[in-house]
């Protein structure tokens, strides 16, 4: 099941291998009980969630000591398989439903994830500044933005200077136009070769 994972990914240590399995066992299992991500789509897991969610990986690897902001992050998407690829960044994954903040820690513990902390919260209310919020598309651009602009730290220490790494799919043009900031979009298509990628992005916004 994590061939997916793996084949995009060769040169993981045993310990991230063996997270991602745990990740490919457990969430599925959590799924059926509380519903996380669309139960049609578990068949697709792998490249639709976790892949999907290592876009952001692909387009920057933070740099060590980063603190990460990922906000409605549901089951952990995208937070959890970024934590596993750079265990020495630190990640707040926060979501204003409990049940599943309860999922994202138990399934932290059970990855022996150190450097996730779950958070049931809005945004809004997280204490502290971030180098990067990540995001799985929970709303429009211009409604997103002034939730987290003032998480945003004033330090740099990454490739690029802090924003916000947005996953979106299809034309995005008409919501970019929405936006009075600086954005990039990155086609998801030059890292993975799957069909579901081809109007996949990861929106980069500068803040």
């Amino acid at each position: 099941m994590t061939e997916t994972v793996f084949k995009y990914f060769p040169n993981l240590s045993e310990s991230q291998r063996k997270q991602f399995e745990i990740l490919a066992k457990s969430f599925p299992e959590w799924n059926s009980k509380i519903n996380l991500v669309s139960r049609k789509d578990m068949e697709h897991f792998q490249e639709r969630h976790v892949l999907h969610s290592l876009g952001i990986f692909k387009t920057m690897k933070f740099a060590a000591g980063s603190r990460i902001l990922d906000v409605g992050t549901g089951g952990g998407l995208p937070g959890i398989p970024l934590a596993i690829m750079m265990p020495d960044v630190d990640f707040v994954l926060c979501d204003s439903t409990r049940k599943k903040i309860h999922v994202v820690q138990e399934l932290a513990n059970e990855m022996g994830l150190k450097n996730i902390e779950a958070v049931h919260a809005r945004a809004a209310d997280i204490p502290g500044k971030f180098d990067f919020v990540v995001s799985r598309a929970v709303s429009r651009l211009s409604k997103f933005i002034p939730w987290i602009e003032h998480k945003i730290d004033k330090r740099s220490i990454n490739p690029w200077p802090n924003g916000i790494l947005y996953l979106k799919g299809g034309d995005l043009q008409e919501e970019l136009n929405e936006v009075n900031r600086s954005t990039e979009v990155i086609s998801i298509s030059q890292y993975f070769q799957e069909e579901f990628f081809e109007t996949k992005a990861v929106v980069y916004v500068t803040l």
